[in-house]
């Protein structure tokens, strides 16, 4: 095999090979070599536009889980996490783009093409999905937290070739395809899978969705539709979502005062909006407001109530479901990044009250 590559190529071809066959027979290595240095030459040629479907996920409440462990935890924790979604991602032919922090952005159709790259994508997302309980086992048996993810997918055209220069350079996809990805995935809620409407032109006959919603994001003068992905039956596979059910807690009702900021992109807006809450559980809450706010709304709030550990904290949530009432609009929320004293606070406020404690 004639293999012809620049040196920060190589160099890092050789780490990701000894981490992955560290753990393998040795038998399976030439095979695996071959396979890795075929794509790699592929890439390193590869200066051109093409059609794929772009998968990113993101670790819900990321930052409130990293305060709680210490730095080393956190790589520890991060690398067992991202070990068992390199094996699925590779499993179905993905193509690891780059590592963002706690995020994974995945080409589906580079270097090499199929029909099958809609859903090859989707059933790789599903399956990531799914591996979360596994996860979230060892994470419990380690003291650590759990983990929820969120993933977009979109499928669209993008420029790929090598980005840099001879100092460093490494393979990436740029274009509007790649900026539409991080809006879908940044309306997912922690367990959910959403997919663009170009994902779903392509797999419609086999996938199952839910909830589909009609959202502005930066970037696009008209809403974008995203369909929520329940299951995929496809290619002899029949797969399901696992149901993260947010409120299946014991639920406490209420009339507080309540006031919250939307969060717009990453900007807090000054204009606080006034209202009350009516009930609260573990992870989310019901509250009305006199104006209209789009699903998938992310707000910043502070629990007035004497349950944040005696004091105010900063509270992020996603409104998930709205409904026209004579109050004005009322507003499932799910809570969306939590300190882990904040959540005991909560549930031990919940309990007590319910309790008569």
């Amino acid at each position: 095999m004639n293999i012809s590559l620049d040196k920060s190529a190589l160099e890092d071809a050789i780490i990701d090979l000894c981490r992955v066959c560290k753990d393998l027979p040795r038998v399976e290595w030439r095979p695996l070599i071959q396979q890795r240095l075929t794509t790699l030459q592929a890439l390193d040629t590869l200066n051109s536009t093409n059609d794929v479907t772009i998968l990113l996920a993101d670790i819900r409440g990321f930052t409130s889980i990293s305060e709680q462990v210490s730095a080393s935890d956190v790589l520890l924790m991060l690398n067992h996490y991202f070990a068992r979604m390199n094996d699925i991602i590779l499993s179905y032919g993905g193509l690891i783009d780059k590592y963002m922090g706690d995020s994974v952005l995945v080409v589906f159709g580079i270097p090499f093409s199929s029909s099958n790259d809609a859903y090859n994508a989707v059933a790789c997302a599903i399956q990531m999905q799914l591996a979360m309980d596994e996860i979230n086992a060892f994470n419990t048996a380690q003291g650590y937290p759990e983990l929820f993810v969120g993933i977009g997918l979109n499928s669209g055209t993008v420029s790929s070739g090598q980005l840099g220069s001879a100092l460093h350079n490494e393979f990436s996809v740029i274009g509007d395809g790649v900026n539409l990805v991080s809006r879908i995935e940044s309306h997912s809620l922690r367990g959910q899978v959403l997919i663009s409407d170009t994902t779903f032109q392509q797999i419609e006959p086999s996938v199952t969705i839910g909830q589909v919603n009609r959202v502005l994001v930066k970037g696009k003068q008209e809403p974008v539709t995203l369909y929520e992905v329940l299951g995929l039956a496809w290619d002899d596979q029949h797969m399901a979502v696992p149901q993260r059910e947010i409120r299946n807690s014991r639920r406490l009702a209420l009339n507080e005062p309540f006031s919250c900021n939307v969060i717009a992109g990453k900007e807090v807006l000054a204009e606080v909006l006034h209202g009350r809450m009516v009930d609260l559980s573990y992870n989310g809450m019901f509250i009305l407001l006199p104006e209209e706010l789009p699903v998938l709304t992310n707000i910043r709030f502070s629990l007035a109530l004497s349950l944040a550990g005696g004091s105010q904290r900063d509270i992020y949530g996603k409104i998930v479901s709205v409904r026209r009432m004579d109050e004005g609009f009322g507003y499932g929320v799910e809570l969306t990044d939590l300190d882990e004293a904040s959540s005991q606070s909560i549930r031990d406020y919940i309990n007590r009250i319910i309790g008569g404690g």
